[in-house]
């Protein structure tokens, strides 16, 4: 059995493509930087906070890290609706997406946070710090150092997961391949592509978060 591979049709909807590209590029980065944000401020919580205050953010995320996130998509977008609260599909993607990501980024920089030796945190005491300089100059920095490369992961993993949100009609890449093959009715060669330009993404944003490793991090320690 020979099949004939003919690519035509999917690469005349390049433009289509192009738009569900952008729109997985922009899910990624605001996701990336709004998941940093609430780690940042979670994980500060965790280690830091009231008994109470580590309670809340301890069930935020087990209740996300142990339940799938199309699950979590679906309660903001089909959920919410009940309750009086509607999104469309873009803004549910951008909370859903960033929810899940910021509860895994609490995890991650929660062992960085933790990392710090006591002894650090003491001669900030001694020196006359606040707590927030203290947080500011003494942990954040070397504590993102040690945990940066399982975070960048993290967001590489994020972006490919991005495709969940073609269940909620969000026009992302994956969507938008899926009404390309429903039109040409070419299902190999056009999740040949897309696959090959997730892969795309995944290795730039690798080589993008490597290169600023070493512009911030490799730097600093000359």
């Amino acid at each position: 059995m020979t099949y004939s591979f003919q690519f035509r049709d999917v690469f005349a909807a390049w433009e289509f493509l192009l738009d569900g590209l952008i729109l997985t590029l922009e899910l990624s980065v605001v996701t990336m930087l709004s998941g940093l944000v609430i780690g940042l401020a979670g994980s500060a919580a965790k280690v830091y906070g009231p008994g109470w205050l580590k309670a809340i953010v301890a069930v935020y995320v087990e209740a996300i890290r142990n339940t799938p996130l199309i699950v979590q998509l679906f309660l903001i977008f089909f959920g919410l609706p009940s309750a009086g609260i509607k999104f469309n599909a873009e803004t549910a993607a951008y909370i859903a997406l960033s929810i899940n990501l910021g509860a895994y980024s609490i995890e991650i920089l929660r062992a960085g946070l933790q990392a710090i030796p006591r002894s650090q945190i003491e001669a900030g005491q001694s020196l006359g710090l606040s707590g927030l300089q203290i947080f500011r100059y003494v942990i954040i920095f070397p504590a993102l150092r040690l945990i940066y490369p399982a975070l960048a992961s993290q967001f590489v993993l994020l972006m490919l997961a991005t495709s969940v949100v073609s269940q909620i009609s969000a026009q992302d890449l994956f969507h938008t391949a899926s009404i390309i093959q429903s039109r040409t009715f070419r299902d190999f060669e056009v999740y040949i592509v897309v696959a090959g330009a997730y892969l795309l993404l995944a290795l730039i944003f690798r080589l993008m978060f490597a290169g600023l490793y070493q512009l911030i991090f490799s730097r600093a320690r000359r």
